[in-house]
């Protein structure tokens, strides 16, 4: 692994991401799995509460002086640094025993997502980026293989993963969307984390989503960008921060761009 300046904090990452991914297994498919609909109708297990509440309680005793936002409870803290969690990514998956969910941790530092940690225990999978370091993925910091993206540069050849058709439909935007799924050589719909780390692996060309909160993307910047990608919302804004993921190789990113977000929506669409 190459060093950067947030070592500690990534080492710090993986610690806490261990403390979590033995609770989260340990209620994965419990009888006793308690799940409540919030305000948004979106379900919430105990054990996405639970796993957040480790993670600040851990962050507060190595990192007092840091912010912290969460998916589940308010947020806590002041200055540039702020550590962003998604308990369980993929909660409908991980209450239905579907084993596609993860834990998301993510640093950003004076405005910049600089450190991401993806956790997958159900798949036996881990992802996770240093500004500066480079991608990666395996068991551990020692035993990891560098990630980078797929070298497809065009979308007759890309394969492309999205999570629904519905969030798309609901937002006006189905058209655009299924424009842009007849382009490319591939639609699988793996859906949630999955689909933009497999950006990240080379796997898949494209990822997309219309919309998404900072903590569904956070720490996923810095793992696609560090890998080579391209991360911006689908009207090109850089970074987690623009409400939705368009995640590419790089290669394909403009193309891709000029499908889902047209200079000109009355005008006719581009072939």
């Amino acid at each position: 692994m190459i060093r950067s300046g947030y070592d500690d904090d990534l080492r710090l990452a993986h610690v806490i991401a261990d403390q979590v991914d033995s609770v989260t297994m340990s209620r994965f498919k419990a009888l006793d799995l308690h799940v409540d609909t919030k305000p948004d109708r979106t379900p919430v297990s105990d054990a996405d509460r639970t796993a957040e509440e480790i993670v600040r309680s851990q962050l507060a005793r190595a990192r007092p002086r840091d912010a912290v936002h969460g998916e589940e409870l308010e947020d806590t803290g002041h200055g540039p640094r702020q550590w962003v969690i998604d308990p369980i990514d993929g909660t409908a998956n991980f209450i239905r025993g579907v084993p596609v969910w993860a834990t998301l941790i993510a640093l950003i530092d004076a405005g910049q997502p600089v450190i991401g940690l993806v956790s997958a225990p159900a798949l036996g999978r881990r992802w996770w980026a240093a500004n500066g370091s480079g991608a990666w993925t395996g068991k551990s910091l020692a035993a990891a293989t560098r990630l980078h993206v797929s070298g497809v540069g065009r979308l007759a050849d890309a394969s492309l993963s999205y999570s629904s058709l519905g969030g798309w439909e609901q937002r006006g935007l189905l058209d655009d969307f299924l424009h842009l799924t007849r382009q490319v050589w591939r639609t699988r719909a793996y859906g949630d984390f999955w689909s933009h780390v497999m950006v990240a692996e080379g796997a898949v060309d494209i990822s997309c989503e219309p919309e998404l909160a900072l903590h569904d993307m956070a720490a996923l910047v810095p793992i696609v960008t560090e890998a080579g990608g391209t991360f911006t919302s689908i009207k090109g804004v850089p970074g987690p921060f623009g409400g939705s993921a368009l995640v590419t190789n790089g290669l394909l990113h403009n193309a891709a761009l000029q499908i889902l977000d047209p200079l000109d929506r009355t005008s006719p669409r581009r072939h």
